[in-house]
């Protein structure tokens, strides 16, 4: 590498940190018309411990005060009225391939609308053979704290390459009703199958199903947007993903934010508008972030692109983001509206808004292995650790100006190819 290339890529990295000299960075002139926004300080308060590799947590929606808490060695335990229960909540951990680390293992756990009325849930699990699972299941009959690991029914199963990553993992019942499912590119460096591009797979998409109306297995709704086009499966609703490990609704607005990890450079958080018709592609393999991946130089973006609306390179910042949500609960105001996320590696926590322009800020340095975020019914945030297994939840406290360090968004260039795929859990 050049030298004046070396120093570029160093001066933009210090500058995504918003550090130079020590010196903090006011906002750059392309945001400064931008409102100022009353940013909250984090802070994290311990919630629960005990669990083992917490990768999802959630709530039924079905007025109960209950979280529900997926460990990737298959189980999902139950917290009620802030007591951990000592019997699961559900056990399939013999049908489910989780080898002690990694990307498998059993990754999320949805509830239908008016689950309360239902009796039954999906969860998404990789196989003792490596695919990746989509079932129902249903509870024991006479008791909503426990579900039957034998009343599985499958729902939709598709094959996984040769790989142990980039599974995706990640359920959630949208705005409409409708089942969304994230999958990941399939694995390996570089998307080498082209999976998330190809038209024709499953893999490095959102899916939109509808499991609801009766009809088994599933329905593909006839307003998903590539129902009409020939060579497409008619689940894409968006396409372009490398791996999607948690996305997440606004309750409010029904806009959709996804954390999609990258490869060896950036991370990045991508947008979807309630109102968007579906069709998105988010860009990769052709793009990282916002850079150029496939080819490194002179990329030219995919139909349909829809660009980041936050990235930030790796480093300090860390090497695997964790989607999040945006908060809205009552207990804090300045927290409301904003979309918190953070990154795995590094445990930073950012937010997120979008005020007439979007606004980027670092707002808690964690050291924690940030698995999931995920909220209770009252709106609550929450944020696991991996490695400790122990649930934590936001909170802000009182703000200071010495406290602030202002992130702009830097779109960087690329001046080195793209790192190997390391062995580190990189989601």
């Amino acid at each position: 590498m050049k030298p004046q290339i070396k120093l570029i890529h160093l001066f933009q990295t210090l500058l995504l940190l918003g550090l130079i000299s020590g010196i903090l960075l006011p906002p750059p002139a392309a945001t400064a018309s931008l409102p100022t926004i009353d940013w909250p300080q984090l802070s994290l308060t311990p919630y629960q411990s005990g669990f083992a590799s917490p990768v999802h947590l959630t709530h039924a929606a079905d007025g109960s005060p209950r979280l529900f808490v997926v460990e990737q060695d298959g189980i999902i335990r139950l917290i009620k009225n802030d007591v951990v229960f000592p019997t699961p909540f559900l056990d399939i951990h013999e049908r489910v391939y989780y080898p002690g680390s990694g990307e498998s293992g059993l990754l999320s756990v949805a509830f239908p609308p008016d689950y309360a009325s239902k009796g039954y849930f999906y969860v998404y699990y990789t196989r003792l053979d490596g695919d990746n699972q989509t079932s129902r299941f249903h509870l024991i009959p006479g008791d909503p704290d426990q579900a039957d690991p034998a009343s599985e029914q499958p729902v939709l199963l598709f094959a996984h390459p040769d790989y142990n990553n980039h599974n995706g993992g990640q359920l959630a019942f949208g705005p409409d009703g409708y089942l969304y499912i994230g999958t990941g590119d399939g694995g390996g460096s570089g998307d080498p199958q082209g999976n998330a591009q190809d038209p024709d797979s499953l893999l490095g998409k959102l899916l939109r199903i509808d499991v609801e109306s009766g009809v088994d297995p599933y329905l593909i709704p006839a307003s998903n947007p590539y129902t009409q086009t020939a060579g497409y499966r008619g689940e894409i609703w968006a396409l372009g993903l490398r791996n999607p490990w948690r996305y997440s609704f606004d309750h409010q607005t029904g806009d959709l934010y996804i954390g999609d990890v990258g490869q060896g450079d950036a991370e990045e958080v991508d947008f979807q508008p309630a109102s968007s018709p579906g069709g998105e592609n988010y860009g990769w393999n052709i793009l990282e972030g916002d850079l150029c991946y496939n080819p490194p130089f002179g990329c030219v973006p995919p139909d349909h692109y829809a660009p980041p609306v936050a990235v930030y390179a790796h480093g300090p910042n860390g090497c695997s983001i964790t989607g999040g949500a945006v908060y809205r609960g009552a207990a804090y105001p300045r927290m409301q509206g904003v979309y918190f996320y953070g990154d795995y590696c590094s445990g930073r926590i950012w937010g997120l808004i979008d005020a007439g322009g979007w606004q980027n800020q670092l707002l808690l340095d964690t050291g924690l292995s940030i698995s999931t975020f995920g909220e209770d019914e009252a709106g609550n945030l929450y944020v696991a650790d991996l490695s400790s297994g122990v649930l934590y939840q936001i909170t802000d406290l009182p703000t200071t100006p010495s406290n602030m360090v202002y992130l702009p968004l830097v779109s960087l260039q690329r001046a080195i190819p793209a790192s190997p795929l390391s062995s580190r859990f990189d989601k």
